[in-house]
């Protein structure tokens, strides 16, 4: 008897553990690294408190319930198509492993549980989310077959997420942050449909109808106006308060890792890379989006941690007039 109990026991926790990471691949938690840019509002600001981080760490919670919420209305909208789809049919919805009534209460409770919680933490922050979703249903019923405007909401909800970070902790943005946000949201977008295209053109398949108005060229020219007013915006920031930027100079020793950061992130979504990181894939083979190989590219990661430490060593240094 004692040992059906334990064997009952452990047979309940496979099936619950199984249920939560089924559900957490609807929710599509690898987009949650998205979110992360609720964070630059503080760390631009050198505003690096408890108090601004728990605030910023509230809304990236509320980005993410926001996003996956979405991503669940859109697999429910698809799930008939995407069951078709020999890729696509194995996302829970679609693979009947979430149903359609669990995942309808899922996107109402994190949508319903995002806007209350934040307009009650920030009429800024509730403003952003708010924002931000009506931002996804133009984007999905319209923006997204859009040339270039589909890339300009993409950045969009970049940038709603930045302002809703500021909100959250109550800062004043500078126009440098604002300017170097834009900037990186439109590399991330356009870096996002070039990976897109170039898979499309490897498969011999446009998987989005927007791309057969997009050319390798057209999107290599746009990548090089943004990679240089992001590398630029920064550059000036960093140059301290003789221009209005960041509270030192020393910042400018932060910009060998941005330069890094910004050229890894080309490499990775470079089809030549993409196609050495998963053999086959010439011939139809399963592969990452770069916001996914972003999750597990080592030097990537080390160059973001190489960035923050870096910054608050100067960020403490500074508050005690130890360098000017």
């Amino acid at each position: 008897m004692v040992f059906s109990k334990a064997t009952s026991f452990k047979i309940i926790r496979k099936k619950i553990e199984f249920k939560i990471s089924v559900y957490l691949l609807a929710l599509r938690y690898k987009q949650w690294t998205k979110n992360l840019i609720v964070f630059a509002a503080p760390l631009f600001a050198f505003d690096i408190r408890f108090s601004s981080l728990l605030a910023s760490l509230l809304a990236f919670a509320l980005f993410c319930f926001t996003s996956s919420s979405f991503y669940l209305i859109n697999d429910l909208l698809d799930v008939e198509s995407d069951r078709r789809h020999p890729v696509k049919c194995k996302r829970p919805i679609a693979a009947g492993l979430v149903s359609i009534p669990e995942a309808i209460l899922m996107a109402a409770i994190l949508l319903t549980t995002a806007m209350v919680v934040g307009w009650w933490k920030s009429p800024g922050l509730g403003a952003a989310i708010l924002g931000y979703a009506l931002l996804q249903v133009a984007y999905n019923l319209s923006l997204k077959h859009r040339v270039i405007v589909d890339v300009v909401a993409i950045a969009t909800g970049f940038i709603l997420r930045a302002l809703g970070g500021a909100a959250a902790t109550g800062i004043v943005l500078s126009n440098w942050f604002l300017l170097c946000t834009a900037m990186l949201a439109l590399f991330l977008g356009i870096e996002k449909r070039k990976a897109e295209l170039r898979l499309s053109e490897i498969r011999g398949e446009k998987s989005r109808k927007v791309l057969r108005r997009y050319s390798p060229a057209l999107l290599m020219r746009m990548e090089s106006v943004v990679t240089n007013g992001t590398i630029l915006t920064y550059a000036l920031w960093s140059s301290g308060p003789a221009v209005d930027g960041a509270s030192t100079s020393w910042m400018m020793l932060t910009l060998p890792f941005v330069l890094h950061g910004i050229f890894r992130y080309q490499l990775l979504s470079d089809p030549s890379e993409i196609a050495r990181r998963n053999p086959g894939i010439e011939q139809g083979g399963k592969t990452e989006r770069p916001e996914e190989i972003l999750i597990k590219d080592r030097p990537l990661l080390l160059t973001v941690l190489g960035w923050v430490g870096v910054t608050f060593v100067i960020l403490f240094l500074n508050d005690r007039q130890l360098i000017g």
